[in-house]
Order: structure tokens, then sequence, then C-alpha cells
């Protein structure tokens, strides 16, 4: 059984930083490539970054510079590093993997807010 489990999440200032983490169990970890998406109220769920099995990353336009998306092999773990963040940031995110299908975790909230 596929497990994916989030944390990291809370209320942040506008301008600071946080860090996600999402343990993945139930895979072959390092050949998988693991994302995070966001949703916040009123929208739908939209991709913030993936990782490839290799290390190569991709970001939403809107989280380019700010974000920074890793992984940990060792430790079955993808991260989601948040900087500089803003309000438009608040949102459950979620991290999400496809392994024979698409298997998705219960979402961590962030909160942007001063």
């Amino acid at each position: 059984q596929v497990r994916l489990v989030e944390s990291g999440g809370g209320l942040v200032q506008p301008g600071g930083s946080l860090r996600l983490s999402c343990v993945i169990s139930g895979t072959n970890f390092k050949i998988t490539a693991p994302g995070w998406y966001r949703q916040a109220p009123g929208n739908e769920r939209e991709l913030v970054a993936n990782i490839s099995s290799s290390g190569t990353s991709m970001y939403a336009d809107s989280v380019k510079g700010r974000f920074t998306i890793s992984r940990d092999n060792a430790r079955n773990t993808v991260y989601l590093q948040m900087d500089n963040v803003a309000s438009e940031d608040t949102a459950v995110y979620y991290c999400r993997v496809y392994w024979r299908r698409e298997w998705w975790g219960r979402g961590t909230l962030v909160t942007v807010s001063s």
C-alpha cells in the first residue's frame, strides 16, 4: 500500500520561510517523480513543483525563484522549501506520486498572514 504523509505546514508571515516534507512509502521511491500541488479556497488544485528521478525539477511560474523542491532517496522524502512567501501562497499543499496509479497525501495547510 502506498502512503504519503505531509508535514511542516503552519502559519508564516509574509516574506518568511517554511519547509514542507512528504514521506512516501510503498514505492521504489528512487525511480518515482513526486510533486507538490496546492489548493486555495475556491480554486482548483494546481501543480507547484515536481522532481524527476534524476533530480530535474520544474516549477509553476508563480513560485519560480522562491520555492525549491528536493528529494532524499535514503529517507523516501520529498521536500518543498518555501521562501519569501506571500498571502497568495496560502493553501493546502498536497504531495502526489504516480506508482501504478496516482496517489495523494492528505495535505498540510499553509497560511501566510501577518
